[in-house]
């Protein structure tokens, strides 16, 4: 697993300096219902937005 996630949604609830996710774990899903071939083909479900 990775050491170190990085992200750059500042506005996701578990967003910290440096970039860092500070999520206990990660959930990433195919945002069509084909596999994904790239990047922009994935969504972060483990987004939560800043209150």
């Amino acid at each position: 697993m990775a050491k170190d996630v990085l992200c750059e949604v500042n506005s996701c609830t578990y967003w910290g300096a440096g970039n860092k996710c500070s999520a206990t774990s990660i959930y990433v899903v195919n945002n069509r219902s084909k596999q994904a071939e790239n990047a922009a083909e994935t969504d972060c479900k483990t987004f939560e937005p800043k209150i």
